[in-house]
């Protein structure tokens, strides 16, 4: 499902129209991002968990020449689904 197939599964969903499934959607995309860019994190419970995680710096090998490199530090968004969601998917 694409985000088109997902406005529109939304609007039919929720009695709304497309425009403001979309304007939904981007509004709670820029919620979660802001909050993980504030390195806090966003739970809905039942369904699961947006939080950052962080990776230390490290010494990787490029693949290609076999050479040792360094790979910065960073943070990396993960997901972490809820109870609900995982008996929803299993049933």
């Amino acid at each position: 499902m694409n985000k088109t197939e997902l406005v529109a599964a939304i609007a039919e969903k929720a009695d709304l129209s497309k425009k403001d499934s979309e304007k939904a959607l981007k509004a709670f995309v820029d919620v979660v991002t802001a909050q993980l860019k504030a390195d806090q994190k966003v739970q809905l419970v039942g369904f699961g968990t947006f939080e950052i995680s962080k990776r230390a710096a490290r010494e990787g090998r490029n693949p290609q020449t076999g050479k040792t490199m360094n790979i910065a530090a960073c943070k990396a968004p993960k997901f972490k689904a809820g109870k609900a969601l995982k008996d929803a998917v299993n049933e």
